[in-house]
């Protein structure tokens, strides 16, 4: 099934939440949690996205190159300029079960 989410002034977190319940196959009857669910999440205006209180400057990533010292961290504001996408994805990412089949289910995430 296939899912279109308008994210015109809804927070990252609660909007992160939604999608991977609906990713996940939680609001059918039919859910299982050992299946892959073939639901597809569109997600639309995600520029319009609300960032609450100082989360924009004060929110940092972190990112390990696998080398000594090679640790590299951005606020959210750097990284939302560069990569929207990435911002959302990895929100949606971390909310969804850390087994073999998060990786599956994250490829039903789109955007428009």
């Amino acid at each position: 099934m296939k899912y279109e989410i308008d994210a015109t002034n809804q927070t990252l977190g609660r909007l992160a939440s939604k999608v991977a319940y609906i990713l996940r196959g939680k609001n059918l009857a039919s859910y299982k949690p050992e299946e892959t669910p073939t639901n597809e999440v569109i997600l639309k205006n995600t520029d319009k996205i609300r960032f609450t209180g100082l989360k924009f400057k004060n929110k940092v990533y972190y990112k390990y190159t696998g080398y000594h010292g090679g640790i590299k961290s951005r606020t959210l504001g750097e990284l939302w300029e560069k990569k929207p996408e990435y911002v959302i994805r990895q929100s949606v990412y971390n909310m969804l079960p850390k087994n073999k089949l998060r990786d599956k289910i994250i490829k039903n995430l789109k955007f428009q």
